[in-house]
């Protein structure tokens, strides 16, 4: 699940383009070493792979420092190269190296062959100094349960992930933020000879291509952001939004799931089906719910409905997964299918790994209310209209117990020519998020993918409309005239 500059501290000593301090040329001068990725997936689909050094603590480069793990898929035509192109798959936390390869394939070839592709783990995220709190559960973003006293647990909860991220990394963790990840990325254009990048962002990493567009202006070239963060609403807002998004994606999935009584029997009708579901949480509060060698609960059964909302392609695959909640809450033994084991592991265990690093990010990014009771008054105001996903929406989380950040948010007012593509029924970054990043940077364009509900566009979903609009962007540098509307 998958996110700043009027405000920037003085847009030199600290963007990675000082006057004042000299200390950043020896990374932006350094030498860039590929080699093999040491990953069958990147080694067979021809990658090479670096290290860029870059400082940890951008106000005092001589200081500690951090290896950035870079991935490179050349330009194959090489007399219309046009340059690099940057990428981020979004989170915060996602691990990037892997992500130019989606990149190109929802590229023409024509585009994709103009470009060094270039992906990119972020501080803190994969081979990039992977923050590691050593949390017991998987993530931060979880629902609040039905009463107080979930609510007080949430609170005790909330309070021991950030005081283990204090304990395991100390004050390394306030510096994996966006702001030092887009100083990051201008290092790394710096260090492969580039006088500007392009940048391809989903969800999140627009948030990190219009910081990066803020802080660097100049070095901006092609941008698209497909799946918009409104900066100004980042990253607290954004959830709270998630709330409503997603009760109106749950009856569109209920009355779905409704035509198709005989299959999954979980209702008739879009009420019945709704109420089964709502059902299902107040029983897991009351008892987990068994499913394989798990036990679910009312603050992850929500997050099981959660992952699959983003995409109405899923509604099958979300309606069977409900159907074996279902057959667990009444007693069947149910065998998880693999894609909901994976997920109960990271939610419940933290197991491959937790996602301390995306809590870094947002909670290193921006302050956020710490009276508890001030969460719990939105959680009880969302109630009446989101019975399921308000208690989420609206949880208090670890930033609230997180050492104050070290820069205020970014400020996002500029001109820089971006594409920023967003689907209406958007359940993640709803549609409004993109309007307003639109106005935010004023040179820039909006596709509309109307009457749709997808994260993520481009390389998803086969619509030429947005398609066209982005290939003839990386292409020829030329925004549409004006924003466009686009249809499934």
């Amino acid at each position: 699940m998958k996110w700043i500059a009027a405000l920037v501290l003085g847009a030199g000593a600290l963007t990675g383009v000082s006057h004042a301090d000299d200390a950043l040329d020896r990374f932006h001068r350094q030498e860039v070493t590929w080699t093999a990725c040491a990953d069958a997936t990147l080694d067979q689909a021809g990658a090479q792979c670096a290290q860029v050094e870059v400082p940890l603590d951008y106000s005092a480069p001589r200081g500690r420092t951090l290896k950035i793990a870079i991935s490179r898929l050349k330009a194959t035509d090489t007399a219309r190269r046009r340059g690099i192109m940057l990428s981020n798959p979004g989170g915060p936390g996602g691990a990037g190296l892997h992500f130019m390869l989606y990149v190109r394939g929802g590229l023409t070839p024509e585009v994709a062959s103009r470009y060094d592709l270039i992906g990119m783990d972020p501080r803190g995220v994969g081979r990039s100094a992977p923050i590691d709190c050593g949390w017991p559960i998987g993530h931060m973003l979880w629902s609040a349960g039905l009463t107080k006293a979930d609510f007080r647990d949430a609170v005790r909860t909330q309070r021991d992930l950030a005081r283990r991220c204090e304990q395991e990394e100390g004050d390394r963790i306030a510096h994996i933020t966006t702001r030092n990840t887009a100083r990051d990325m201008d290092v790394v254009r710096a260090a492969l000879g580039e006088a500007k990048t392009s940048y391809l962002g989903f969800s999140y990493g627009t948030y990190l291509g219009a910081v990066y567009a803020q802080m660097f202006p100049r070095r901006a070239d092609r941008f698209v952001l497909d799946s918009a963060i409104d900066p100004a609403a980042y990253m607290a807002t954004s959830i709270r939004n998630q709330g409503p998004a997603n009760e109106a994606a749950l009856d569109e999935w209920a009355a779905w799931t409704a035509a198709r009584d005989d299959e999954y029997r979980l209702g008739s009708t879009g009420a019945q089906v709704r109420a089964r579901v709502e059902s299902l949480v107040r029983q897991a509060a009351e008892s987990p719910i068994r499913i394989g060698t798990h036990l679910l609960d009312e603050r992850f059964l929500p997050m099981t409905l959660f992952t699959l909302l983003t995409d109405s392609r899923y509604d099958a695959h979300l309606a069977a997964r409900v159907r074996q909640i279902a057959d667990a809450a009444e007693g069947r033994p149910v065998q998880p299918s693999p894609d909901l084991d994976q997920e109960l592991r990271l939610h419940l265990y933290g197991e491959p790994s937790d996602l301390s690093g995306q809590a870094a990010v947002i909670c290193g990014d921006a302050a956020v209310p710490r009276n508890p009771d001030w969460y719990w008054r939105n959680v009880q105001r969302s109630r009446a209209t989101q019975p399921v996903f308000g208690a989420y929406a609206n949880n208090i989380t670890a930033c609230a117990f997180w050492p104050a950040p070290l820069e205020p948010p970014t400020v996002v007012r500029n001109d820089v020519a971006a594409l920023i593509v967003q689907a209406t029924r958007d359940t993640r970054t709803v549609h409004r998020e993109g309007v307003a990043l639109r106005r935010a940077m004023t040179g820039s364009r909006l596709v509309t993918l109307q009457d749709v509900r997808m994260h993520g566009i481009l390389g998803r979903l086969r619509n030429a409309c947005v398609e066209d609009a982005v290939n003839a962007y990386f292409r020829d540098g030329v925004l549409p005239a004006a924003d466009l509307t686009c249809r499934a």
